[in-house]
């Protein structure tokens, strides 16, 4: 039995017309010969009414002073999908095809429990192959499955989970393929938004996917790409809307003309810097290791980290960093010698107050912030080992007078955080400068 797996998000189950082409290429999958297995996301994108947007909407409406429970945000997000799944199922019946809608529950895909971002552990598919050997197709609801120590609750995979989903069930049933549909030919060199016409990168390895996901590249997220390279499972990006053949994503190094892969950008993010020049040399590990440990219990991912002896510094997710204001500033270190007290700008009342009930005793630490960030990266899988590439690509920038706060690099990519509002301008002087129409060799 040859599986195919089939990812639809939610632009590309919208509308009925977009519902209908969908399944048409379920039912066209299973025509060449396949058992194909349907992956959905919920109807559409944030304004339409079952879009998850909306249903967080209608759930933070009620009363936006009182904080949102994890639990109940994860049943209200599921919600979108499963009304997709039984919708798609619908439609696929109305093609002639035999069709059983599932939620991840339903489907076997079991979670580290986590509320609103939780981690696939593993995927019980036998329910999904009994179905597949009656000859009929599962519509899976993407995005969700079910603890792995309690069934009962449901938890969703953060967003863009539903790639994640797909990919996972991909493994769990050895499918010969994993193809994405989304509302683009595929990945692209750049955002569209920013290059309009960026070209689609037609082969690409997981591991340059990988990177680019993991820098803000909306097109796929980057667990889906992990699963995938972990099981060697073939894994395509499609436009739902064009016979485009889309990017095809393989184990192995792809060589183009050109050795840059493509230009990415993240969201929106907020700088901090700590100044710790009087902090003394032995009492810097402490603090480091103390600071990192609290802010990884809480959930605050961090990008773009720099140590130097100046200081650290490091971004958030502006969605974030009303959380990480309120776990940081005034928060009190204690140490052997003097305690250390943090102070985010200028000093609130929570830092006065410290100090008063310290007696001033505690030195403070200044964290200047920085708002309306975000970060652009330049992804190549072997552009990076010359001596140089950084200089010429911070040349550009200054050049074009692109202001950069903060640098970071990897083994194929270098990022650099910039004003939000130089974001396109900034994509398209790189693009233009360093990237050309790949051609596989």
């Amino acid at each position: 039995m040859k599986i195919k797996v089939l990812k639809f998000g939610g632009t590309s189950v919208a509308t009925v017309e977009a519902r209908a082409a969908a399944a048409q290429r379920v039912f066209d999958a299973r025509q060449a010969g396949f058992a194909p297995i349907a992956v959905v996301s919920a109807i559409g994108r944030k304004g339409a009414p079952y879009a998850t947007d909306t249903l967080i909407g209608e759930y933070r409406s009620v009363n936006p002073q009182l904080e949102p429970q994890a639990r109940e945000l994860d049943l209200i997000m599921a919600c979108g999908e499963i009304i997709s799944a039984v919708i798609f199922a619908q439609t696929c019946r109305s093609l002639g095809l035999r069709a059983t809608a599932l939620t991840g529950a339903q489907a076997g895909l079991e979670t580290d429990g986590r509320y609103g971002n939780a981690r696939v552990c593993g995927v019980n598919a036998k329910r999904i192959l009994s179905l597949l050997e009656e000859g009929c197709t599962p519509v899976i609801c993407g995005f969700q499955g079910a603890s792995e120590e309690d069934r009962s609750e449901i938890t969703t995979l953060g967003r863009g989970g539903t790639d994640t989903t797909a990919a996972a069930i991909g493994a769990a049933v050895r499918a010969c393929a994993v193809e994405i549909f989304t509302d683009v030919d595929g990945i692209k060199t750049a955002d569209p938004d920013a290059v309009p016409n960026a070209p689609t990168l037609r082969k690409v390895s997981y591991e340059e996917v990988a990177e680019l996901a993991h820098l803000g590249a909306k097109v796929l997220h980057p667990r889906s790409a992990e699963i995938a390279m972990r099981h060697a499972i073939p894994l395509w990006v499609k436009n739902s809307f064009s016979g485009d053949e889309g990017t095809e994503i393989v184990d192995e190094d792809v060589s183009y003309e050109h050795e840059l892969t493509g230009i990415t950008h993240s969201g929106k993010l907020v700088y901090l810097r700590f100044d710790l020049t009087d902090i003394l040399a032995d009492r810097r590990s402490e603090f480091e290791r103390r600071l990192f440990s609290l802010l990884a219990q809480f959930d605050i991912g961090l990008y773009m980290l720099n140590l130097s002896p100046a200081g650290i510094g490091f971004a958030v997710e502006r969605l974030q960093f009303p959380s990480a204001e309120r776990l940081l500033d005034g928060l009190l270190i204690p140490s052997e010698n003097e305690p250390v007290i943090l102070q985010l700008g200028s000093p609130s009342q929570k830092v006065q107050a410290q100090q008063t009930l310290l007696g001033g005793k505690a030195r403070p630490v200044r964290v200047e912030i920085t708002e309306g960030c975000t970060m652009i990266s330049v992804v190549g899988r072997s552009y990076f080992g010359r001596p140089g590439v950084f200089y010429s690509i911070l040349s550009i920038l200054n050049e074009d007078k692109v202001q950069v706060f903060q640098t970071a690099d990897s083994d194929f990519s270098v990022s650099f955080l910039i004003p939000e509002t130089e974001t396109h301008r900034a994509v398209r002087v790189l693009h233009d400068r360093l990237v050309v129409t790949p051609k596989i060799k």
